[in-house]
């Protein structure tokens, strides 16, 4: 069985933070979604834990970061292209986040966005050419 990650997020509406993950591609898996908690997934291994803050606050020690005043975590998705980086910063825009919180990146091989979330959670999406990493740098990729 390939590995799976599970990033648990907390959000302070639920529905509206469905709601933005589905518009970026995500779909919800109603075996584990209730009124305190969706699961959206982007991929057979890639899946985001949407938890309300006393569902969240359930699973740690600690309090809950806001993520608007402080850098809690910076989450990477993998794109097929650099379309697909700048239609997910868009549609991520349109359902109510913000576009490029950070300056893009493009190294040619490498392009990279950022949004963030209703809660200010900060996405990267980005596209690696491997074969114009391997061009770029003269390294043959792990």
């Amino acid at each position: 069985m390939a590995r799976m990650i599970f990033v648990n997020l907390p959000v302070t509406d639920l529905q509206r933070s469905v709601a933005f993950y589905e518009s970026i591609g995500a779909k919800v898996n109603p075996d584990f979604t209730d009124e305190t908690a969706a699961c959206m997934v982007f991929s057979e291994t890639i899946f985001v834990m949407l938890l309300t803050h006393p569902k969240f606050a359930g699973f740690t020690p600690h309090p809950i970061a806001d993520a608007r005043a402080a850098s809690e975590v910076l989450l990477c998705i993998s794109c097929e292209s650099r379309e697909e980086v700048d239609a997910m910063v868009a549609a991520a825009a349109s359902a109510g986040g913000v576009a490029d919180p950070s300056a893009k990146q493009d190294y040619g091989f490498m392009y990279g966005r950022s949004f963030e979330d209703p809660d200010g959670h900060i996405w990267e999406p980005m596209f690696m050419d491997m074969q114009g990493y391997i061009a770029a740098t003269g390294k043959a990729a792990a």
